[in-house]
């Protein structure tokens, strides 16, 4: 699956169905799953026992200084940019010297970059996230008595969230499947929101195509939403193509008439949003019963502000993850600096933290 949560989930209830302990299963994220296949297989995946999980905020430290020591305008070539071109390549399972570039100086420039990004991550015994499903692909491909091993293992696969998948993940399980795999999939073509990050709901499609004897069960009743909710979602979505096609319906009531506020701005849709809330505390209504969601953490600045001039108290759920904390994220690269003195990005991290006076023109030297 994709989240540790979901994962934690989905462990709890196979351990609820079955009264006992999972066992022998493999139950996580598909770069958990990677990760646990690349320890136990470090040399034949050419990496070292102690290689070390590069997050986003290292990977764009480490890109930063690679794009300056190549001599390249950080204008013109934004790490950040570099780091979506790195990772969509190696969603797409291909390395440097796999990318065709047709004489684009502007393509060459980021396989260069992707080149000695890899080349720095390597020496230092680093892996991203997006290694970490290219790597295990690879160690598959390139080995395969390991491939038999886990394919005579898991002779039963299920997959959730399957509309969001990328193509190195579809690849990934199409590999482990063989012929002989048995594959169950859930997904919904309909909730597809991870484009922008690789997704492929087409490989729902291609799963039906690779797995011809594959059944299909569409579940169709809906048990949180009212009619009109779901009334006024099948219309929308029904406009969507390439669809696989559902209606969904409930049992449940009509519900109230959905409403709609076309604000001027975001400041206009704050303001609306909170005055809905007064009008519902002046009714009698407790403010623990209000639920403000919105779609990205950008959003909450503006609605704080309106509640805060409002005087409304309220809570933030959600936030900083524990471990995107800055003082755990420093902790952890001192940990692990100690067990790898040639993690360059861990120590880029802590030499000045504290501070100690120690800028990048020390570093350069």
């Amino acid at each position: 699956t994709f989240t540790n949560k979901a994962a934690a989930e989905m462990r709890h209830r196979i351990g609820q169905l079955m009264g006992t302990s999972q066992g022998g299963m493999w139950v996580g994220t598909f770069h958990g799953l990677a990760h646990r296949l690349l320890r136990a297989h470090h040399m034949d995946a050419n990496l070292p026992q102690d290689f070390q999980i590069l997050d986003s905020e290292d990977q764009l430290r480490l890109l930063k200084r690679l794009i300056k020591a190549m001599n390249l305008d950080e204008k013109q070539w934004p790490p950040r940019q570099a780091m979506w071109y790195i990772n969509s390549q190696k969603d797409e399972g291909l390395r440097p010297h796999h990318i065709q570039s047709y004489g684009n100086p502007v393509e060459q420039t980021w396989q260069k970059v992707y080149q000695a990004y890899q080349e720095a991550c390597d020496r230092a015994g680093l892996v991203d996230f997006a290694e970490l499903l290219l790597r295990a692909h690879e160690l598959w491909l390139n080995k395969p008595h390991i491939l038999q091993h886990y394919r005579e293992r898991f002779t039963n696969i299920l997959v959730d969230e399957f509309q969001d998948t990328n193509n190195i993940q579809y690849a990934w399980i199409r590999l482990l499947a063989g012929d002989t795999g048995k594959v169950m999939i859930v997904g919904d073509d309909d909730q597809s929101i991870y484009g922008w990050r690789g997704a492929q709901v087409e490989n729902i499609q291609r799963f039906l195509n690779d797995f011809p004897g594959a059944e299909t069960i569409r579940l169709e009743q809906n048990y949180r939403s009212t009619s009109n909710i779901l009334s006024a979602a099948n219309a929308l979505i029904e406009n969507n193509n390439g669809r696989l096609g559902k209606k969904l319906w409930t049992d449940g009531a009509d519900g109230e008439p959905i409403s709609l506020y076309c604000a001027f701005n975001e400041l206009d849709e704050a303001r609306f949003v909170v005055n809905r809330i007064k009008t519902w505390q002046d009714n009698g209504g407790a403010l623990a019963e209000c639920a403000i969601l919105y779609r990205s953490n950008a959003q909450s600045r503006v609605l704080e502000e309106a509640l805060l001039q409002a005087s409304m108290p309220y809570r933030i759920y959600g936030g900083m993850r524990f471990f995107e904390r800055q003082e755990i994220k420093d902790a952890l690269s001192y940990l692990r600096l100690i067990a790898n003195r040639n993690d360059d990005a861990a120590f880029e991290r802590v030499v000045n933290t504290p501070t100690r006076g120690i800028g990048d023109r020390t570093l350069d030297v």
